[in-house]
């Protein structure tokens, strides 16, 4: 008979390609997972994992085992769960962006885990797009247009973007009033990956939205970074009104051109297709939701 627990050490070796990834992953030390792996396949007697010393990768018969396994587990979860009426328990691993992660979901994060004592929240603030199911997470937070297929996406609201320099640089470089007098002026570029070109700056003309090409001194791809040398003085920065609320608050940063903003940004929280999420997915989804729906209340970020 197939174990169970060895069926979810499978699947996450097989998401991260990787043995001791899904051992620091799983807690687990690295030879339980070997030999649950090597048990597994001879108790199916076929070879589930090409390995070689720089990676290891599923076979053909291990690719077929891994997509009935995720409906499985996901069933597993589901039936172990649909007599629970109150905290739900088990491990989620989740992604948002830097600043969001910082901003908005540590700061309600308590309710939740005391809601769930049980609950066990694995949170990565990655600036970079991650990739769902390839690192192993339950869903992620993203902003912005969505490029993945076969990924569900549950709109959570949109960013209102705003425009931003600190007093110094307006000292120094004076304050544009148009898109024009920018010509004069010069960006904090921001770039996800860096050796790409830095974003353009956006901006709603009446009619539709321009953009418009601005000199730069330096680039980063961090959104903490962005804001940090914006409030240096080293340029002009476009930027969700929520991250960068507590800068306009104390001064740091001044909004311009409030006329010329870009187009809000969508927010959505995205997760792998599975005919039936764990409740413990659920759950999280739902309070995401609600702290979502609780900023735009509050009018830091665009309702859905």
């Amino acid at each position: 008979m197939l174990r169970l627990d060895a069926l979810q050490i499978f699947c996450r070796v097989a998401e991260l390609s990787s043995f001791s990834g899904a051992a620091q992953s799983l807690g687990l030390p690295k030879a339980t997972v070997s030999v649950a792996i090597r048990d597994l396949e001879a108790a199916l007697g076929v070879q589930l994992f090409h390995r070689t010393t720089r990676r290891v990768q599923t076979t053909h018969d291990g690719e077929a085992f891994y997509e009935r396994c995720k409906d499985f587990l996901s069933d597993a979860d589901e039936l172990a769960s649909m007599f629970e009426t109150g905290a739900v328990r088990g491990r989620i691993r989740v992604d948002a962006p830097a600043n969001m992660a910082l901003t908005l979901i540590l700061d309600r994060l308590p309710e939740l885990l005391k809601r769930n004592p049980d609950l066990q929240v694995e949170l990565s603030g990655a600036d970079r797009r991650v990739d769902v199911v390839g690192e192993g997470f339950d869903c992620v937070i993203r902003v912005g247009a969505r490029a993945d297929s076969g990924l569900i996406a549950r709109p959570l609201g949109r960013f209102d973007i705003v425009n931003c320099a600190s007093p110094g640089y307006l000292a120094a470089y004076g304050t544009p009033r148009t898109p024009e007098d920018l010509a004069a002026h010069v960006a904090v570029g921001y770039a996800p990956q860096l050796g790409a070109p830095p974003e353009d700056f956006e901006y709603w003309d009446g009619e539709t939205y321009r953009s418009v090409k601005m000199p730069w001194s330096l680039t980063v791809n961090n959104s903490q970074t962005y804001m940090a040398a914006a409030a240096s003085g080293l340029g002009i920065i476009q930027v969700p009104r929520l991250g960068v609320s507590g800068f306009l608050d104390s001064g740091a940063l001044i909004e311009i051109l409030p006329d010329y903003r870009a187009e809000p940004m969508p927010v959505a929280i995205i997760y792998p297709h599975r005919r039936n999420l764990a409740k413990r997915v659920r759950v999280f989804i739902d309070w995401a939701a609600e702290i979502f729906e609780a900023a735009a209340e509050k009018g830091v970020m665009l309702p859905v």
